[in-house]
């Protein structure tokens, strides 16, 4: 059996992984993919969040089955060294993570919600981030995922606190 992770096709070991394991601990255990974080097991918190098809799911329920033949993207595919998504520049900007146990969940939601909508309003932001955060950064959250949809349409982000302290 393979999966494609993060754009490359991986064997996975048959002695390894079972049709009904969830992805999450495909991810984690077997291709030593820690990015994606388990949080509560029931898909409620959002911390195992990561892209299958392009979409957002939660990889905590996930079959390894449901995704066969279909590309899995995770955190770690989200920017490249040196060059950051627009999310995690807007992340640092607005100072988001806390203890961050959450983020590469929540990262990966926005980037989801991004790829749909790229000028959400914070009904958008509140309806499509389900994701839980313990800290209760969401309006920070909320503010840098606007500042990102400004930057991937190349607009300057008003509320963007880096520019703040720029005046």
């Amino acid at each position: 059996m393979d999966l494609t992770v993060n754009g490359q096709t991986l064997p996975l070991p048959p002695d390894a992984v079972e049709p009904d394991m969830p992805l999450l601990w495909v991810l984690r255990d077997v291709l030593m993919l820690t990015g994606t974080k388990f949080g509560c097991g029931v898909a409620a918190c959002g911390a195992c969040t990561v892209h299958v098809d392009g979409q957002a799911v939660r990889s905590c329920v996930t079959p390894l089955s449901a995704v066969q033949g279909k590309p899995v993207r995770t955190i770690e595919a989200l920017g490249v060294p040196g060059q950051p998504h627009a999310l995690q520049q807007a992340w640092i900007a607005h100072q988001v993570p806390q203890c961050g146990y959450c983020q590469s969940g929540m990262l990966m939601a926005a980037a989801d919600l991004l790829a749909r909508n790229p000028s959400p309003t914070d009904a958008d932001i509140d309806a499509a981030i389900t994701n839980l955060c313990r800290c209760g950064t969401y309006p920070r959250i909320r503010e840098a995922i606007k500042g990102a949809a400004a930057a991937l349409r190349g607009e300057p982000h008003r509320s963007d606190r880096s520019n703040e302290a720029r005046a």
